[in-house]
């Protein structure tokens, strides 16, 4: 077990929980948003941590894609969503 790929997933949790309080306690959805990005990025941490990246390596591509364009968008929402 590599202690960097416990600690992302340890991490990318944290932070998906922080964003899902963010959101039920602010209403806004932008923290919404980097909560289901970064818990994405979680499991793909924990099928590193449990030895299952090789065999669905083109599902792990697809999805932290999709986590990466979530942030994207998030950070676009934050920064113009407004106006």
């Amino acid at each position: 077990m590599n202690t960097i790929y416990v600690i992302n997933l340890v991490m990318t949790v944290v932070i998906m929980f922080v964003g899902l309080i963010g959101w039920r306690r602010s209403g806004k959805a932008v923290p919404l948003y980097f909560g289901i990005a970064f818990g994405l990025f979680a499991l793909y941490h924990l099928a590193t941590v449990l030895g299952m990246v090789a065999s669905l390596e083109v599902l792990f591509i697809v999805i932290r894609t999709a986590a990466y364009l979530i942030v994207v968008y998030a950070v676009y929402k934050a920064a113009f969503g407004s106006r």
